[in-house]
């Protein structure tokens, strides 16, 4: 692995880089903090993607992208005298060393939890009005709802037992049945969220990650999918004329693959 003075003058080349070509690019000339969002997302969402895949080569190069977009982002930002590079290094820090007190300071904490309920109530100290401040609005639902489970739990407003957890669950399943049964629609969607967020507790108290778990899913039927698109193409057939018997054989085919 590379030294410290490596790393640092790898970092360096970066930002010397991005001086260059915010003078000399007309597209990066013209990029602004508003154009760059999107393209960040899609980046993050690359990188996801790859530490899902658990391909490393592809995770260094998604960070590469990333890594770039907070550098163009900081770039931005010094033109205007509003904050560079070193502002970003320096805040992250600060932050880090006073929300771990446990490290640089002389608090103790006797695991994993703790740390984490502590985190929460140091950042009500610093002003906060609510620990679900710090959960952004744009975040997809299902990601929104396990940062806000993850939160409320970190000062305490929690379930005691996975068991208690997965009794919720049975109650809102029962009460989604109820409004099918009586064919209310707008009960029905209100409560099917009730049920999608009592899962995403309960996969909390299981220690898995609801959104990992669900992309894998899809990864897993995607390739399952395709696998079956392909096998109709050897037979010169579309899925359309291939009945639910058949399209099955193939699915369990693919499942062994």
């Amino acid at each position: 692995m590379n030294s410290r003075k490596e790393q640092l003058k790898a970092f360096d080349r970066l930002l010397s880089i991005m001086d260059e070509l915010r003078q000399q690019c007309p597209w990066d000339k013209k990029q602004t903090m508003e154009t760059l969002r999107h393209l960040t997302i899609e980046e993050t969402y690359e990188l996801g993607d790859a530490i899902l895949d658990n391909d490393l080569q592809e995770v260094k190069k998604e960070l590469g992208d990333v890594l770039l977009h907070i550098v163009f982002y900081a770039k931005i930002g010094s033109e205007t005298d509003s904050f560079d590079i070193a502002d970003v290094c320096n805040d992250i820090c600060d932050k880090l060393i006073s929300r771990h007190p446990h490290i640089y300071g002389d608090v103790n904490v006797a695991d994993e939890e703790e740390v984490k309920r502590n985190w929460e109530n140091l950042k009500l100290k610093e002003g906060k009005n609510s620990v679900l401040e710090g959960v952004p609005k744009s975040l997809p639902a299902l990601v929104k709802a396990s940062r806000i489970q993850d939160k409320v739990a970190g000062v305490g407003f929690d379930w005691e037992e996975p068991q208690q957890v997965f009794e919720k669950l049975q109650e809102e399943l029962g009460e989604l049945q109820h409004e099918v049964n009586e064919n209310n629609q707008e009960k029905i969607e209100s409560e099917f969220g009730d049920v999608l967020f009592s899962m995403i507790n309960y996969a909390r108290f299981l220690k898995v990650n609801p959104e990992n778990a669900l992309e894998r899913t899809n990864k897993k039927f995607i390739k399952r999918f395709q696998y079956l698109e392909g096998k109709a193409k050897e037979m010169n057939k579309s899925l359309k004329d291939m009945t639910l018997a058949e399209m099955d054989v193939f699915w369990e085919e693919a499942k062994l693959q």
